[in-house]
């Protein structure tokens, strides 16, 4: 393949990943952006693969581990459950974080490039400082998050004195071993600096994520997301590839922008959920009984929210994390159908920051054939809550909680909530009264008109789904 011929396979790959990003953004073109991604990245892999840069020897190594690669990926997306769906993808964006690093380090060794002036040295080099930089972090902080994802490591911040302190002497030492690399007279004594600047990155990346609360979650996938993206950026400055720049810049530019997105949607800044968010393990136990919201909470059977919801007129369903969990949105769509045969106006209402990643609620409502145009986003639906007859909670919590608005000091004051309230009668779906992901009592539990349906979310709806049909 020449180079010319390479260059517009990359530009048609490009163009594809472009249309990629404008189908993901919307449900109903989701699939079709999914195909463009995928016909996009054949298009660059075999463009690379048989380009002029690669050797026929180079050939059955590069055919070798795409094999093991793509059987390895094969396997993780057949087994792994869609409650894992966050810690895969934080997982993921480790390997791109490694992939930099390698790429960075052997582009160091590598002593068959010359450059015809110094400056343009200098450039490569600061190239593959950055990409190490940024890949370290990437690294370091995605392996974290799997771990808080995961429930292997506690979602509750880790806060260490004068942590503030600890990373601006990380950026100092990451800018001093940087000078130091840059006036290394050899790759041998350049290699000591680069290997320091490696393990405070390291270091740092595990801070910053460790530092985060469990609420926090959502932003730091989509944030880890983002930074992937520029790890993959800097690799192609290194390999002068440019596919991978751009590609790069449309993964972190489009990453960084979600996690904008994501902070607005919980009254947060960027800034304040680097330094530290709030949070704890999940099903973290309720305060003490003296700071309990006053009032009982008045428990529903099965066959009762079958009752109310046969009688409803309009339903609004707000799916959480425990859904997930108890795996239920098949359950949920077959509730739906039965109600909307009945004539009942059923719609979703989705949080930004619902489950553990961006859209994890609308992967699994699409999982479950659940037709996208009753799937609404929060602002679309909260007008619509005084009117409706039953609002029904699945396994959320921080997301209904209306101390974020009549509270002023509840950590997740401002945060926009939905105001399932609101509702003639609201039904909350959980295995206890623990609080939530953020570790905040949530005021709804005790409300006159709500009613808590207490059990695993499949096995209760599958109860409510038998006397429906009954």
């Amino acid at each position: 393949m020449t180079a010319n011929i390479a260059t517009m396979a990359y530009i048609a790959a490009i163009i594809l990943f472009i249309m990629s990003l404008g189908g993901l953004s919307n449900p109903e073109t989701s699939r079709r952006g999914n195909l463009f991604g995928i016909v996009g990245m054949t298009i660059a892999v075999l463009a690379t693969v048989f380009g002029p840069r690669i050797t026929a020897a180079g050939i059955p190594w590069i055919v070798g581990s795409l094999a093991v690669g793509g059987s390895i990926g094969l396997y993780a997306a057949r087994k792994v459950q869609m409650t894992q769906m966050p810690e895969l993808v934080a997982i993921m964006h480790s390997l791109v974080g490694l992939a930099a690093c390698l790429v960075g380090y052997a582009s160091y060794v590598d002593t068959s490039t010359t450059f015809p002036t110094e400056a343009e040295k200098l450039i490569h080099e600061i190239e593959i400082y950055l990409g190490v930089l940024i890949g370290a972090i990437t690294f370091s902080g995605s392996v974290i998050a799997f771990g808080k994802l995961s429930a292997r490591i506690s979602g509750k911040p880790m806060l260490l004195p004068a942590r503030h302190w600890l990373n601006l002497a990380g950026l100092l030492g990451v800018i001093w071993f940087g000078v130091a690399f840059l006036q290394a007279p050899s790759i041998d004594a350049g290699m000591l600096p680069l290997a320091v600047m490696t393990a405070i990155a390291l270091l740092f990346g595990i801070h910053m994520v460790m530092a985060i609360g469990g609420a926090d979650m959502p932003v730091v996938v989509s944030m880890l997301n983002s930074y992937s993206g520029w790890a993959a950026a800097a690799t192609g400055f290194m390999l002068s590839n440019d596919l991978l720049i751009v590609t790069g810049a449309l993964v972190g530019s489009s990453g960084a922008i979600l996690s904008y997105i994501m902070c607005r949607a919980m009254n947060r800044n960027f800034l304040s959920v680097i330094a530290g968010g709030f949070g704890t393990g999940e099903g973290a136990a309720p305060a003490a009984a003296g700071s309990q919201p006053a009032g009982e909470v008045t428990p529903i059977s099965a066959t009762d929210t079958a009752e109310l919801l046969r009688e409803a007129k309009g339903v609004i369903i707000v799916p959480g994390y425990g859904m997930a969990v108890a795996q239920a949105q098949h359950t949920v769509f077959e509730i739906t159908k039965l109600l909307r045969e009945k004539g009942v106006n059923v719609r979703f209402g989705i949080h930004p920051v619902a489950g553990r990643m961006p859209g994890h609620m609308n992967v699994l409502l699409a999982e479950a054939k659940v037709p996208y145009d009753i799937v609404f986003e929060m602002d679309e639906l909260n007008d619509d809550f005084p009117t409706t007859d039953v609002s029904m909670v699945i396994g959320a919590n921080d997301i209904v909680n209306p101390a974020a608005e009549d509270d002023p000091t509840s950590p997740i004051a401002g945060m926009p909530v939905l105001q399932v309230w609101k509702a003639k009668t609201s039904i909350v779906m959980k295995r206890s009264m623990a609080s939530g992901y953020a570790g905040v009592d949530n005021p709804l539990f005790y409300k006159e008109n709500n009613r808590m349906l207490f059990g695993d979310a499949k096995k209760m709806l599958d109860e409510v789904l038998v006397a429906l049909k009954a």
